[in-house]
């Protein structure tokens, strides 16, 4: 809470929140949010951890580089990272998830976060392509536009730099190595070395185009599932829009979410769900209690399955405050973390180290 950027975060969740709900009549939500059949939250919540189990794919998928995991392996992962994402600032529970992954599987934290940083990429690709996709359907407001042009900019550059990573990895480590060499006290040179030769293997599965449209098509899976769940808990309330308008609010609120915001996504995720809903003749309460049960619906399920594994593997909250430190240091360094004392997988291969890794990064690339 000392740090600038959760107060940043604050502030713009109350901007959207006082945006959002301005002339709101709260009696009137009230009654909307007793009327609702909330039995329609049942099939919502579970094609949602469907979508989970996806994501578990995806991930190891990508992970295969640095260590094939299955997905019961990475199931309890993925869901304690979302934990974490829930309840700390700043996705915080990306940093989580590598974490536990490095103390579990002993995957190099810097490799497993260069995959969730491909994840996010590949999420916003889709957002954008259902924001294309459904605009001839479900225009988008104005106030939104300029936004997502914004998003388009940032989420094509950014892809096609970890493109041109992934291409010339020679290149990429002959440059870096340069500059550890030449920059960096010779203490700190094994760690920098480290930590970018498996920053760079996690980003491989981009030189094979099989590998990025298997990626691709996975990760449109999973939005798809998700706005499935916004068209089931959609049925408990007294509306009804088409799965295209549902499409870009899927889009536009999960954009929305990348933003700084208090902690849960407090109204980022609400005020550009209540703007689209209401764009499309559903009364600002109406749209108000759905947002609102959609949120909890999204937020409280996974957060409490994910206290649940966070115990069952042994995890303390000074475990989840490392990670959130790290997050905020904007380290991704392996030095001085434990790994946990389980029994080895024998289907598993062998553990890679620090020292491994750079004898056989230059066979790797």
């Amino acid at each position: 809470m000392r740090r600038w950027v959760f107060w940043v975060g604050v502030l713009i969740s109350v901007a959207l929140l006082i945006v959002a709900l301005g002339g709101l009549n709260l009696s009137e939500v009230w009654l909307d949010l007793q009327q609702a059949n909330l039995i329609w939250l049942v099939p919502g919540v579970s094609v949602y951890f469907v979508s989970v189990a996806v994501r578990s794919w995806r991930w190891g998928y990508l992970l295969q580089p640095a260590r094939p995991l299955s997905i019961r392996q990475l199931y309890s992962v993925v869901v304690i990272g979302y934990m974490g994402n829930n309840i700390y600032p700043a996705r915080a529970g990306e940093v989580l998830r590598s974490y536990v992954l490095r103390r579990k599987y002993g995957v190099a934290m810097s490799a497993s976060l260069a995959t969730v940083i491909l994840e996010r990429l590949f999420d916003g690709l889709v957002m954008l392509l259902f924001v294309a996709v459904t605009l001839p359907f479900a225009p988008l407001p104005e106030a939104y536009r300029l936004i997502v042009l914004g998003f388009s900019g940032l989420f094509g550059l950014a892809l096609l730099v970890f493109f041109l990573i992934a291409g010339r990895p020679q290149f990429l480590q002959g440059l870096y190595q340069w500059g550890i060499e030449t920059l960096l006290p010779q203490r700190l040179r094994p760690t920098a070395h480290s930590m970018l030769d498996n920053a760079v293997i996690g980003l491989q599965s981009l030189r094979s185009p099989r590998d990025t449209a298997i990626i691709f098509f996975s990760s449109t899976l999973i939005w798809l599932a998700e706005t499935t769940k916004y068209w089931f808990v959609m049925h408990a309330f007294s509306f009804e829009v088409d799965f295209s308008v549902l499409m870009l609010m899927t889009a536009v609120v999960n954009l929305f979410t990348t933003i700084p915001s208090a902690p849960g996504y407090v109204g980022t995720f609400h005020a550009p769900g209540i703007a689209i809903l209401e764009q499309f003749g559903v009364p600002q309460a109406l749209a108000t209690g759905y947002t609102v049960v959609l949120h909890a619906a999204l937020w409280l399920p996974v957060t409490l399955l994910g206290a649940y594994y966070m115990l069952r593997e042994s995890l303390t909250w000074a475990d989840m405050d490392e990670a959130a430190r790290r997050k905020a240091a904007g380290t991704a360094s392996d030095d001085a973390l434990p790994l946990a004392d389980a029994p080895p997988d024998p289907a598993a291969v062998p553990l890679v180290t620090p020292e491994t890794e750079r004898e056989d990064v230059g066979v790797r690339l």
